[in-house]
């Protein structure tokens, strides 16, 4: 899974008006205390690499926030928004402009209705009566979010433990994990268009959201104040049974650890506590003692190839047919990862092959979905792995990763990028695409 910033790093909070319960912020250093030394994006970024910053502006409020940005756009030099730094590599001469660090916090529970919407259907169902609205503030670290929500009986995020950065990042990315899309359970987002003094409300339906994707990483300049998500409120089930299930288990990894059946239902809490596991296993969780957890989470997408260049690879080669909605996407999907078995992938395709219409044979080629990390591990390139006298390495535990083992350099983390991607189309003739956002430098 990829963590939740995107578009240079972009995330941004408003501060609501009524009550909020605030869990516990990000323990990046604040680089703008009093006698602090100039900041770096070593300091604010989860790959700990990155040049100094010129002017950085920390936000804590909806009217800071907007200040910082009419100053930074009203000047000719560039500016960059920055949440978490948990997918974002930046040179290592640094950034000659404004970055406005988003701090904004608070969670707000909606009236039952929800925001006003006039196109909104009247909340008369069944469904209705167990949705509970939330606003959140783009600055909110997003695994804080979760935590809160699994505390309070609220279902529909479970599955996205663990993932590192800010809330705000996340409709970019449309992030997704362990049988679990932001997409299923987002309304929709307050924006702050570049230029603007006053956010708007896009609905999700305006956000285009894709496989990993949407039109605010697609190139819409500004900045997200906060998100609305619709999560399910199992105090009904509760009052009843005594606990609160989640929803039903979407991913046959996260379904083996739990020890149950896709599609079962089993408590909120144990879900989380799984899938904070299972990421653990592969260093995607942050943590300071693990070396692995030193980077930006995976670092290329999964590639996205027509079928014929699908079958011209080694018979073991995960891959997954794209559905119709999903192929159309222009730009490479995002990384997956937890990489599902070679057997879920014939099974999947064996189905798909045996309901398919027949179809003009002028019909377009197939969109097919790879893995990234079986290529790199088939190019030559294993876990651990480093070039001779680099501090970058690929991780020990998971093969998308690239981790900073201790005092590396941006170029040094770069350098080993292009040695995998040059690698993987060297042997494959498939070229990968990096996740992070790249400031700075060449890939």
């Amino acid at each position: 899974m990829t963590s939740p910033e995107a578009m240079p790093d972009q995330s941004g909070a408003t501060d609501p008006s009524g009550a909020t319960d605030t869990p516990g912020s990000t323990d990046l250093p604040d680089a703008t205390a009093a006698g602090a030394a100039e900041p770096t994006f070593a300091d604010l970024t989860t790959l700990r690499v990155g040049g100094p910053i010129r002017r950085l502006v920390t936000v804590t409020t909806q009217r800071d926030l907007v200040d910082a940005a009419a100053h930074a756009w009203s000047d000719v030099e560039p500016w960059m928004a920055l949440g978490g730094g948990s997918n974002l590599l930046v040179g290592d001469e640094g950034f000659d402009g404004t970055v406005i660090r988003i701090a904004t916090k608070g969670i707000e529970v909606l009236p039952a209705a929800g925001p006003a919407d006039e196109s909104a259907a009247e909340p008369d169902t069944d469904a209705d009566a167990s949705t509970v609205h939330l606003r959140v503030q783009a600055g909110e670290v997003w695994d804080d979010l979760v935590a809160w929500t699994v505390k309070r009986g609220y279902s529909g995020i479970e599955a996205l433990s663990g993932i590192p950065g800010c809330v705000g990042a996340a409709p970019v990315q449309n992030i997704g994990a362990y049988g679990q899309e932001l997409e299923s359970t987002l309304v929709a987002i307050e924006f702050l268009d570049e230029g603007a003094d006053v956010p708007r409300r896009m609905a999700a339906d305006e956000l285009e959201l894709g496989y990993r994707t949407s039109v605010l990483k697609q190139g819409l300049s500004g900045i997200v104040v906060s998100v609305e998500l619709a999560l399910h409120d199992t105090a009904a089930e509760r009052a009843v049974l005594g606990e609160a299930l989640g929803q039903p288990v979407a991913y046959a990894q996260l379904a083996g650890a739990l020890h149950v059946d896709l599609g079962d239902r089993v408590p909120i809490a144990r879900v989380r506590e799984s899938v904070l596991a299972l990421r653990a296993s592969k260093g995607m969780v942050l943590d300071p003692d693990d070396r692995d957890s030193v980077s930006a989470g995976s670092f290329f997408t999964n590639p996205i190839v027509g079928e014929h260049a699908a079958r011209s690879l080694p018979g073991d080669a995960p891959r997954w047919y794209l559905e119709p909605e999903v192929a159309d996407e222009v730009v490479p999907l995002a990384s997956a990862l937890e990489e599902s078995p070679l057997e879920q992938f014939l099974a999947h395709q064996a189905s798909l092959e045996a309901s398919a219409p027949v179809t003009d044979a002028a019909a377009a080629e197939p969109s097919v979905k790879l893995s990234a990390a079986w290529l790199i591990e088939r190019s030559g390139i294993g876990r651990g792995f480093a070039l001779p006298g680099s501090r970058a390495a690929i991780s020990s535990k998971h093969t998308l990763a690239l981790t900073n083992r201790g005092g590396a350099s941006a170029d040094e983390v770069a350098e080993l990028a292009r040695y995998v991607r040059n690698r993987v189309q060297a042997e494959f003739g498939i070229l990968l695409h990096p996740e992070p956002v790249v400031v700075g430098l060449e890939l």
